[in-house]
């Protein structure tokens, strides 16, 4: 794959590239037609990362569907699909790492502690390999988008980090390749994230400018619905991922909810 892309670079190609852990929806798909809008060859990667999974977390029941994914690639304006084993991303023990510093420890990181040092590192392989002139990200997992654009400009990477709107169900549900995982009762309930960031946007709208109303707001819609744990509800800015102290029209609402055994993430950009 890298010397195929280093020729591409040298003839003037334009890559692009659509990083995946696989399962494919429509999420991913609009990825790679937008990708398909701007770039001469399009990439997917398909790789479930392990380094970035917790011990306690869904890396060996992370939904998969090679197949499938192939076929959906196919159609989707792909051009490559680059599938590439453990012992290929990483030959031996995993000993070097790329660590953020300062966005990596909060919220998610302090979730799930040494996440996005796997995240980032995966990421910085996978752009040495593929080069690509961009690379295409959705704005559901919106902290995992700005750890890797601080990466790309802490690093100096030669790469443009493209993020796109959040792909939802009907119901505003975020499509995430981890709601396979909700029952019918948990995927009723789980419509109550999205719910939540709207009713606080709204409040917002009305007046609200402290934090910690629109927060409370997040926490009262999503514990309305029976079987909703909360992680974390939070109300920052949208570059650094500090907690505001005043509510402002250039905010990121973001929340962390649980339903069963299933952890699942939204957000909503308040412009």
């Amino acid at each position: 794959m890298q010397s195929s892309a280093e020729s591409l670079r040298k003839k003037g190609k334009v890559i692009g590239l659509v990083p995946t852990m696989g399962f494919l929806h429509e999420g991913h798909l609009s990825l790679m037609w937008s990708a398909r809008q701007t770039c001469d060859v399009v990439v997917v990667s398909i790789f479930v990362n392990p380094t970035q999974f917790g011990p306690n977390e869904d890396f060996d029941r992370y939904p998969r569907d090679i197949e499938g994914d192939r076929k959906k690639c196919g159609s989707s304006g792909a051009d490559i699909l680059f599938i590439p084993n453990t012992l290929e991303m990483y030959p031996e023990k995993p000993m070097v790492f790329i660590s953020v510093e300062g966005i990596s420890d909060i919220l998610e990181g302090a979730s799930r502690p040494g996440h996005f040092r796997g995240v980032a590192t995966v990421v910085a392989k996978l752009f040495h390999i593929v080069k690509p002139h961009k690379a295409f990200f959705g704005q559901k997992d919106f902290q995992q988008c700005v750890v890797i654009k601080r990466m790309v400009k802490g690093l100096n990477l030669d790469t443009e980090v493209i993020v796109l709107p959040t792909v939802r169900e009907m119901d505003g549900l975020a499509m995430s390749s981890r709601n396979s995982y909700l029952n019918a009762d948990e995927r009723r309930a789980a419509t109550a994230l999205y719910r939540a960031l709207l009713a606080a946007r709204d409040l917002y709208k009305t007046g609200a400018k402290e934090p910690e109303k629109l927060r409370q707001k997040m926490r009262d819609v999503l514990l309305a619905e029976q079987g909703v744990g909360i992680d974390y509800v939070e109300v920052a800015d949208p570059e650094t991922l500090a907690s505001l102290d005043t509510a402002r029209g250039n905010m990121i609402l973001l929340v962390a909810a649980r339903l069963g055994k299933t952890r699942l993430l939204d957000n909503l950009l308040v412009s």
